[in-house]
């Protein structure tokens, strides 16, 4: 049973998908499917880590905190 993740768009623009890398699509058929739930829940739980001035921190973009695995 194939998986795939989708989130809100930018600004509240409608659905997207996760497509591949950093791109997110608004077209269905351009998804990126997943065999196991387990790959796409750890996409959908992406986090970013950053070091600024010295500091490092770490934050989920919104993109991801709002996405749903959805199950097909």
């Amino acid at each position: 049973m194939p998986f795939h993740v989708k989130s809100v768009g930018p600004m509240g623009t409608g659905t997207v998908y996760y497509q591949d890398g950093e791109v997110w699509t608004q077209v269905y058929a351009d998804r990126k499917q997943y065999s196991s739930k387990s790959d796409a829940d750890a996409l959908a739980a992406t986090q970013i880590t950053r070091v600024t001035g010295g500091r490092t921190y770490t934050y989920q973009p919104d993109i991801y905190k709002n996405s749903t695995v959805v199950t097909e």
